[in-house]
């Protein structure tokens, strides 16, 4: 295969925008599209930061990075939620995401989602 070369991407925080939709504070750097409306991107939430209250548009999961804060739902009472950890909203579920210390996830929406159950170990 010539003619290949490796494309370096950067998602830091400072190639980001700031969102403050529905009363949010976060910085998102995207990541992909497909053709199938998938979309991939890394959200930077500061100390105090946060994702406001609002409706999944698609399946969405949220995994995070490093950090931690809190998650809620329209059916659920906020959880904490820290690195190595992910969380995922149906279609049309109401969500929010908080931090006090600051928070970096990767966000993955598509309408197609089905995240995997990793909630208990691997069967063997």
């Amino acid at each position: 295969m010539e003619g290949y070369l490796v494309k370096v991407y950067s998602f830091n925080k400072e190639n980001g925008k700031r969102i403050t939709a529905f009363d949010s504070n976060f910085i998102l750097t995207q990541i992909a599209k497909t053709e199938n409306a998938t979309h991939t991107g890394v959200v930077f939430l500061e100390p105090g930061g946060i994702i406001g209250f609002h409706e999944a548009v698609v399946p969405q999961i949220l995994l995070v990075i490093e950090g931690e804060g809190w998650v809620r739902s329209d059916t659920q009472e906020k959880q904490r939620i820290k690195k190595g950890e992910a969380v995922s909203w149906a279609k049309g579920e109401g969500h929010e995401t908080t931090t006090e210390k600051g928070l970096t996830a990767l966000i993955i929406e598509a309408e197609e989602l089905l995240p995997f159950d990793c909630s208990s170990p691997p069967k063997t």
